[in-house]
């Protein structure tokens, strides 16, 4: 299974598949709006308007799983976003990373790059998994990694070339 056949549903509730972001690098996180490192919201708004054009985007997963930090449904939850940290990249409806409801996409994720002695639980709200562009999970970052650590491997992701199913660093021919 690819990342690509995964569908899930949009914050409006609308199903939308992760196909339509073949081709871009992607960073999902599973976000809240009352916990520690909710102001890596900025963070995360900033890497996407930088990277956007680059073919890269980040889908963020409200979940309520850890300490109950995200509490609101859907509506409350794209307004704090909105007004309170300038959201403008994709949000999801609320979903659980961990357990035996555990969202399709969460388990591909954690089972492609498993945490810390190989866990696949994911220990708190906004870790963050980065995707290439043929879907394969390029990384795992903790809660801790600040979004702005991430620019560099974002950036070697967006250089990397996608033949077959396999990344090449190689510059573009022309």
């Amino acid at each position: 299974m690819s990342i690509h056949d995964i569908k899930v549903l949009d914050i409006n509730g609308n199903p939308v598949a992760l196909a339509d972001w073949h081709g871009q690098v992607l960073l999902i996180v599973n976000v809240a709006s009352r916990c520690t490192f909710t102001p890596q919201y900025n963070g995360l708004e900033a890497l996407y308007r930088r990277y956007a054009g680059q073919g890269f985007a980040v889908l963020g997963f409200p979940c309520n799983q850890f300490g109950h930090q995200e509490p609101g449904d859907e509506a409350a939850i794209r307004s704090f976003c909105a007004l309170d940290h300038g959201v403008s990249f994709p949000l999801f409806a609320k979903i659980e990373v961990n357990g035996r409801g555990a969202h399709p996409l969460y388990r591909h994720l954690k089972a492609a790059a498993p945490g810390l002695l190989g866990s696949q639980t994911i220990k708190w709200n906004f870790t963050k998994f980065l995707v290439g562009r043929d879907g394969a999970v390029l990384g795992r970052y903790a809660p801790t990694r600040t979004p702005e650590s991430l620019a560099a491997d974002i950036e070697a992701a967006l250089a990397a070339r996608v033949t077959g199913t396999v990344h090449e660093n190689a510059p573009p021919t022309s």
